[in-house]
């Protein structure tokens, strides 16, 4: 794994490509923290179910830790159920 700033990933974007195409994952980070990941679309598909689910999972878990944040609010539990399905979907 290759970790390249913004910048020099910008300046080097064809490598950066080049490499990723060949298999190597590339981390970009912006002000010094990670940003994003570059991997071969090969790899990409392979993983995008689980990506889906796992981008599912955090958007539900999203939704309910904003309602239980609030415990005193008007928001009835059946409308938090209703996005936790629709972010679920």
């Amino acid at each position: 794994m290759t970790t390249l700033a913004s910048d020099k990933a910008r300046a080097n974007w064809r490598d950066v490509l080049d490499s990723a195409g060949k298999g190597e994952d590339i981390v970009v980070e912006r002000y010094g923290k990670p940003a994003v990941a570059i991997i071969a679309y090969d790899d990409y598909l392979a993983i995008h179910e689980v990506l889906a689910e796992m981008r599912q999972a955090r958007e539900a878990q999203k939704v309910l830790d904003e309602w239980r944040a609030d415990p005193d609010t008007s928001r009835p539990w059946q409308d938090v159920k209703d996005d936790l399905l629709v972010a679920n979907k």
